[in-house]
């Protein structure tokens, strides 16, 4: 019987979790030593990639001192929680890991109190003690406190603490004390983390991730909780609504190293990935043919966002994208569902629109990013948040925020937060920054951040999640300036964005293709204005040297895919393409948009 340990690093976005991943990779040499390779190796979608975060869970295994180390690398974002909860399950310990100088931030608190739920053993990890204005000691304190206030055990309070920096590449008992290398951790998981107990019996796993191979089909991944599972296995398949489906175990498969080796059988205790069985879903227990008995479902939190999600009908549909029909939205959306656990597509009264929930703004982004690289066009409504009735009140969700900003402009911070209902609950001085925390209905930080780092020059640091459902807050101020409209269709002209610039910001160059109906600028009132920058300048014979200045634009302001979705009102819409981000009308034509207007009002 192999010696095994699972094993989950959790901690907020950006304190180094994958990089550290990478040092245990580099430590354990899986490679050989003329393989070469990138940092980040987990981080392997172009997207991950390019933001610097973790979006989907992975799985590597290392071998050290004859034991294996299952690790799972965990995203850091709340929005992510998903995955979080769902990979949890197939640990047996979590790494927590704190920056030594940022401290437990809100979304460790999160991924903590998950893990301290389901009893799962922590150890420490103060990670970049080489910062300066580092407070390794405070930290370690902080981190009791707060395992302490998600009720943890004595035994879970009573965690190994290890100091030292992923990037460099080393891991000390003493943050006063380097060392060379990452041995003490290895050493720290072996004698801290309890082996993976082996539960006789009839088998059972519980699927929690799955993965899809274009030769065998969707590959079952999970831990197997107890007996022992062989090839070539019948078993039963049990799933959510209680029906049991008969199936067989094609070919099974372990982790090693970064990939998987076939293997004859698996016992209780071991992360493995299972082919040949049809028709699973997250949630479902593989078990004994004759004896079936299914674990207990994985509980997810519920989202809080929904958003609108159409084809693309704007006159400049289908000139960039390959997959524009109401099908493929409708097929790309629901397929995304079998494996993204936290999030819900709902049909409307109409063939090509959607309700898509999701735990938030990035949830929401990291989708229509994916999709539109994948070659999709569509088009997105305002993100909404959900209200629910509890005891006959409407209530709403309310995000904790915690907010670092230099000393001089947490005033305006401050005053930004308020005027949408968020409550002022901490202010204290961290270093030469000043830490902020706030409750927040999640309605008030849709278009908070851009108004924030505007704010602060570009320097806070904001970071929320997901608190609880309380009663509305009542009426919280939008964007104040209305949209620049264009009225015509074509390409604008240097000549007439010039005079118009002082009616606002424009978001398009000269020389763009716009269209009719199209938002292409902030106008500096707050109403909506719709004007005319296809017109060229009437040239004449006649020259005075007044008259003939050249010409000087602004730069037009580019948006994000997530401060386009913050922007837009709600009778907009965003455009979203491969190539292209554009914000419209919902009604393109502009008596149509003020009768629609005056029925509202009547109404």
């Amino acid at each position: 019987m192999q010696n095994i340990r699972n094993i989950a690093i959790i901690a907020h976005v950006d304190h180094g979790k994958t990089t550290l991943v990478d040092k245990i990779i580099h430590a354990s040499k899986l490679f050989a030593e003329h393989q070469q390779f990138d940092d980040l190796i987990l981080d392997n979608n172009d997207l991950e990639r390019e933001r610097g975060i973790t979006i989907v869970s992975k799985n590597v295994s290392v071998r050290y001192k004859d034991v294996k180390i299952n690790i799972i690398d965990t995203p850091g974002h709340a929005d992510f929680g998903g995955e979080v909860e769902r990979v949890l399950k197939m640990a047996d310990g979590v790494l927590l890991l704190v920056d030594a100088f940022e401290g437990a931030m809100p979304q460790t608190r999160f991924v903590l109190g998950k893990a301290i739920q389901l009893g799962l053993k922590p150890i420490v990890v103060v990670n970049k003690v080489d910062k300066e204005n580092c407070r390794p000691d405070e930290v370690h304190e902080q981190v009791f406190d707060l395992m302490f206030n998600l009720d943890a055990t004595e035994d879970q309070l009573d965690f190994t603490t290890l100091y030292g920096s992923s990037k460099q590449g080393w891991m000390s008992t003493d943050w006063m004390q380097p060392t060379d290398n990452i041995t003490p951790l290895l050493d720290a998981i072996i004698d801290v983390i309890p082996p993976a107990p082996h539960r006789e019996g009839t088998p059972q796993m519980q699927i929690t991730s799955l993965d899809y191979s274009s030769f065998v089909g969707r590959i079952a991944i999970g831990r197997v909780h107890r007996g022992t599972l062989k090839e070539g296995m019948p078993i039963a398949l049990c799933k959510a609504d209680g029906t049991i489906k008969k199936g067989k175990i094609a070919e099974l498969q372990v982790f090693e190293g970064l990939g998987r080796k076939s293997v004859a059988e698996v016992s209780a205790g071991e992360i493995c990935a299972i082919t040949g069985i049809d028709g699973f879903d997250i949630g479902d227990t593989i078990a004994d043919a004759e004896n079936p008995e299914p674990l207990q479902r994985i509980s997810i939190d519920e989202p809080t966002m929904n958003m609108l999600f159409t084809i693309n009908n704007s006159p400049f549909f289908g000139k960039e994208g390959k997959f524009v029909t109401s099908r493929h939205l409708r097929d790309r959306l629901f397929k995304e569902t079998e494996k993204n656990l936290a999030l819900r597509v709902q049909e409307t009264d109409r063939e090509d629109t959607f309700l898509v929930f999701g735990r938030g703004i990035l949830h929401l982004s990291v989708l229509i990013e994916t999709m539109r690289r994948e070659g999709y066009e569509l088009q997105v409504g305002q993100p909404q948040v959900i209200y629910k009735e509890i005891d006959g009140v409407r209530c709403e969700p309310i995000e904790h925020m915690v907010v670092d900003v230099p000393e001089e402009t947490a005033g305006k911070v401050i005053e930004l937060v308020t005027q949408r209902k968020g409550e002022l609950t901490i202010m204290e001085p961290k270093g030469d920054l000043q830490h902020l925390e706030f409750n927040i209905p999640a309605r008030g930080l849709i278009g908070l951040r851009n108004n924030v780092l505007t704010a602060t020059a570009g320097e806070a640091i904001m970071n929320h999640r997901f608190m609880a459902y309380e009663p509305h807050k009542g009426n919280i101020p939008g964007r104040i300036n209305g949209s620049i409209i264009s009225m015509e269709q074509g390409p604008g002209t240097a000549y007439s964005i010039d005079k118009l610039q002082d009616r606002g910001v424009f978001f398009v160059d000269p020389g763009v293709d716009v269209y009719m109906g199209q938002v292409i600028g902030e106008h500096s009132r707050q109403n909506d204005i719709t004007v005319n920058i296809q017109k060229g300048k009437k040239l004449t014979n006649m020259r005075a040297s007044g008259s003939d200045n050249n010409v000087k634009i602004a730069p037009a302001k580019k948006f994000s895919l997530e401060e386009a979705m913050e922007y837009i009102q709600k009778d907009e819409l965003l455009e979203v393409t491969p190539k292209s981000i554009r914000m419209r009308k919902i009604y393109l034509d502009e008596n149509e948009r003020n009768r629609m207007r005056n029925k509202e009002e009547v109404a």
